[in-house]
Parts: structure tokens; C-alpha cells; sequence
């Protein structure tokens, strides 16, 4: 499922990046790579942009780009 589905609280376990070559480059040098667990910290009021927790720091990234990235539910 993409990251963009997920809500506030879920963990997950990043697959796949699907996204367009020069996006998945900056996602992963933004520490995003295949078997990162990641959590959702919170959404923007309408949705854009999603706060995620990844590798001990807090990331915003839009909707648009969190589409690329497919993932894992973690059980709760």
C-alpha cells in the first residue's frame, strides 16, 4: 500500500520506491530506502503534507510524492 494511505499512528516497513527517477534519488537520500521502518506522525489539516518519523528525525513530504512509496503495515 502506499504511504500516502496510512494514518497518524501507523508504522510501517518501506518496500518499494515507484516514483520517477530523480524523486526516488532525493527520497533516498533523505534516508527513505527499502526496509526503513516508518512511522506517521501527523497530516496537515487537508490532508498535504504528511509528517513521517524516519531514522530519528521528522520528515514532511507532500501527498503527491508519498504515493511512490509503497509499504509494509506494521501489526500495532
Amino acid at each position: 500500500m502506499p504511504l500516502s494511505e496510512l494514518r497518524p499512528g501507523q508504522k510501517a516497513v518501506l518496500q518499494a520506491i515507484e516514483a520517477p527517477t530523480p524523486l526516488a534519488h532525493r527520497l533516498m537520500a533523505l534516508g527513505l530506502v527499502p526496509g526503513t521502518e516508518i512511522e506517521v506522525m501527523r497530516t496537515a489539516v487537508f490532508g498535504d503534507p504528511i509528517e513521517i518519523r524516519v531514522r530519528g528525525f521528522r520528515l514532511a513530504l507532500r501527498k503527491r510524492d508519498a504515493q511512490f512509496l509503497k509499504v509494509a503495515v506494521c501489526p500495532p
